[in-house]
């Protein structure tokens, strides 16, 4: 009986205890240690990294493993552009340099620059460029980047670099198939062009010969046809191959001319006496408003035939006995070209696809005026390897106006980048 009582007893006081440590750990499941660091009732251990003391480049724990972990290459320069944080994909892309003092790293000239522009302008940056790799002349491809520069504070600015070597060398190789087949394309189109001119000639001197009721009269005016017909389509052919090595160029395949002053005077007189003969065949005026002595910066051939591209579909796709305007609106920044006719416009659905390669809004209009469909994709790579824009407004029946935007200032901090890799920076897109 004593034994029982006694059984009962300790039964009784084990689960009293159970019961207070259960409620004990229900109000507090999580014990933080002396590091800082706290547990939860599976052991595993947390770091707090807004508590814990900071590493060599400013973070530690998760948030370090999380940064070294990434495959893109992050660097964060102070004001003096002291790189203050770098993981180890940036090193791998050879962003940091050996410093002044032994022992010490710099940034790569190229972070360094597109840290002081975000400095002065307040605005991200984005550009992509080739790094050269290894010592000068060495096998290896360079290094594809794609650069992003943010203000972190008015003196930190973090850098982000994604390895884009792949996506450039496929580009590369498609402007070196593209240029070399067109290299070899303009020599059997030359000659086929020459062929039916002395075609055209042999037809035209039998037929001045021969009877109008002699047999073979109408097979030489069929002949005839048939020249004439090869020499227009080889004509077309010759423009689409040099038109193709046109854009080869702008894309990158050879490198950009230094910016220089272009009189906006001589290239608009230059796009007028290009399109000459084009507007009166069919009675279109081309018609300039704008002030007179303002100046672009870049390449004067290249604006010329931008423009020229763009007066020449103006009036590709307007009516006899119609007005192509050309207007210049200018300020301290950039300077503005709107070409304006009254044709027969462009579908909203075709408006955002207009300069992209071989897009045609009507294909039928396009192969009576023997377009290639090139046309207004040069002027795009033109505008984007000045550092400017193109863009267009239009509603069918109304016409259309293309505004080629370029900069009236001289670049003030060239980076050495490649040619159209068609990324806005952050100040464009304001």
């Amino acid at each position: 009986m004593v034994y029982s009582i006694l059984l009962a007893l300790v039964a009784l006081a084990v689960g009293v205890a159970a019961g207070v440590a259960f409620a004990r750990a229900r109000k507090a499941p999580e014990q933080v240690d002396s590091t800082g660091s706290r547990s939860d009732e599976g052991g595993r251990t947390i770091e707090k990294d807004d508590e814990s003391p900071a590493g060599k480049h400013g973070m530690k724990g998760l948030g370090r493993k999380s940064l070294d972990s990434l495959r893109v290459g992050v660097v964060v320069l102070d004001a003096e552009d002291h790189p203050v944080l770098v993981n180890p994909a940036a090193r791998a892309m050879g962003l940091l340099r050996s410093g002044g003092a032994p022992g010490t790293i710099a940034a790569h000239p190229i972070l360094r620059t597109l840290a002081g522009q975000v400095r002065r302008t307040g605005v991200r940056r984005e550009v992509e460029l080739d790094l050269p790799r290894g010592r000068a002349g060495g096998a290896s491809a360079p290094l594809g980047l794609h650069l992003r520069a943010v203000a972190l504070n008015s003196t930190h600015v973090a850098i982000e670099a994604a390895d884009v070597t792949e996506a450039h060398r496929l580009a590369r190789v498609r402007r070196d198939f593209v240029a070399n087949v067109s290299h070899e394309l303009k020599t059997p189109i030359g000659a086929l062009q020459l062929l039916a001119e002395a075609l055209l000639d042999a037809t035209e001197l039998s037929a001045t010969e021969m009877e109008p009721t002699d047999e073979k009269s109408e097979d030489l005016v069929a002949a005839r046809r048939f020249a004439e017909r090869i020499h227009h389509e080889s004509a077309r052919m010759g423009r689409l191959v040099n038109e193709l090595l046109e854009l080869t160029r702008l894309q990158g395949a050879e490198p950009l001319p230094t910016p220089e002053p272009v009189a906006v005077d001589w290239v608009i007189a230059e796009v007028v006496d290009r399109t000459r003969t084009t507007a009166s065949a069919k009675s279109i005026d081309v018609a300039y408003t704008g002030p007179k002595g303002a100046t672009v910066f870049g390449s004067d051939s290249q604006v010329a035939t931008a423009v020229t591209n763009l007066v020449e579909n103006a009036i590709a796709y307007s009516g006899e006995d119609t007005t192509v305007s050309i207007t210049l609106r200018q300020d301290e920044q950039w300077v503005e070209i709107d070409v304006a006719d009254q044709g027969i416009g462009i579908a909203p659905h075709d408006v955002d696809r207009i300069f992209e390669r071989f897009y045609r809004a009507d294909q039928a209009r396009s192969r009576s005026t023997g377009g290639t469909g090139l046309g207004l994709a040069i002027v795009k790579h033109i505008a984007t390897n000045h550092g400017g824009r193109v863009t267009v407004t239009s509603s069918l029946g109304d016409g259309s106006t293309f505004t080629l935007r370029l900069p009236a200032r001289p670049p003030e901090a060239p980076l050495p980048l490649p040619a159209a890799i068609e990324i806005e920076s952050g100040a464009a897109g304001r």
